[in-house]
């Protein structure tokens, strides 16, 4: 079986990519788009690209959108992979979000929320209709509210009659929390694996996984008990300190669904939690994010599996958008040999079928 090269590759590939740098450019006569331009105007793609691409710089996850030409997946690919040549100095202390200088905080379950609804910057009161005005002057920047921006949680607010589980328990086992950029997926899945497996996970398939699980193919349609938005300070422990200063701050949205369960033998009745945690503002991903993990979280209040949502092998595996890019994408690629192996197999049935077919005996046969 002889495999054929293609000539000229390296030529033909140096020509597609200057092709796609003409491409990437687009009518010379047009102005190009600046990085500044993408990180103030494209924000929510670039929130998006800089939570599944592991990496939170504004700058970079803006570059990476305008090398892409707005494809988000590659825009991701791009951010992911130059992380991974970034040296690593250290690991900051875990965020406190109950700490949270809050921009937007929204209850679908409680409308008097001890510290208010704040509403913030959001589509969801807009009316969908494209704004052809393009001219619109800037409007004046709004005043600061006097509100206090540091809040009470779903969980004080639910908390004093233990109607809300509390926060599930860290590994006892794990001295240090799984790192997913370092170590390969294992099963059973801790908790803080599977929180990193689907904060990197696409948007849009656990959005699907989240929708199919509301709509009856899970076991999870819960109330959105607390959306927030909002800064919090990053701290680091240096070794020469010993103690942890504030080395800056990020912006993170937050989700927590509740859902009622109805107890069993070793719990009271409830509400159960699900988790999600974005970096910028990215609320369809933490909310999709926190169905799934009370989905995954079946074991832990004694629920039956018996929808894919819940089977954390199958939703883990499959919800890298960079890893399930390439496997299809890598079909692009030559696979001349396979496809003559493959030739010659379905040419050898065919002849066997054919022969079959002039003589009925074999088939009679071939059935005893």
């Amino acid at each position: 079986m002889a495999y054929v090269s293609v000539k000229g590759g390296e030529r033909a590939i140096s020509n597609a990519h200057q092709w796609l740098d003409e491409a990437r450019r687009g009518d010379c006569g047009v102005g190009e788009i600046g990085v500044d331009q993408i990180r103030e105007q494209l924000a929510l793609a670039v929130d998006r690209v800089m939570m599944e691409g592991s990496c939170y710089d504004r700058d970079l996850a803006a570059m990476a959108i305008k090398q892409a030409r707005g494809d988000v997946t590659e825009a991701i690919f791009l951010l992911r992979a130059y992380r991974t040549t970034l040296a690593r100095f250290g690991a900051s202390e875990p965020i406190e979000t109950q700490k949270m200088d809050v921009l937007r905080r929204v209850s679908a379950a409680f409308k008097d929320i001890p510290g208010g609804q704040i509403l913030g910057p959001t589509f969801d009161y807009t009316h969908r209709l494209i704004d052809f005005d393009e001219t619109e002057a800037a409007k004046a920047p709004l005043a600061e509210d006097s509100i206090d921006r540091v809040i009470p949680t779903i969980g004080h607010v639910l908390g004093h009659e233990s109607l809300l589980e509390p926060a599930p328990p860290e590994d006892e086992n794990t001295a240090e929390p799984y790192d997913l950029t370092r170590e390969p997926m294992a099963f059973p899945a801790t908790r803080d694996q599977r929180l990193q497996a689907l904060a990197r996970g696409d948007e849009g398939f656990l959005l699907s996984l989240a929708y199919a699980s509301q709509r009856g193919w899970g076991n999870t349609h819960p109330l959105c008990g607390e959306i927030r938005l909002g800064e919090v300070a990053v701290e680091l422990v240096p070794e020469e300190l010993g103690f942890a200063i504030e080395v800056g701050e990020i912006t993170v949205t937050e989700c927590q669904m509740i859902s009622n369960f109805e107890g069993s033998a070793d719990r009271p009745p409830q509400f159960t939690r699900g988790y999600g945690l974005s970096f910028g503002h990215n609320e369809r991903k933490a909310m999709s994010m926190a169905i799934v993990d009370r989905a995954l979280r079946h074991a832990e209040v004694g629920e039956t599996p018996a929808h894919a949502v819940q089977d954390e092998e199958f939703v883990l595996y499959h919800s890298d958008n960079v890893e399930a890019s390439g496997f299809v994408q890598h079909l692009k690629l030559p696979h001349y040999v396979d496809f003559q192996a493959e030739l010659q197999f379905v040419r050898r049935l065919r002849k066997e079928w054919f022969a079959a077919r002039e003589n009925p005996s074999t088939i009679a046969e071939a059935a005893e």
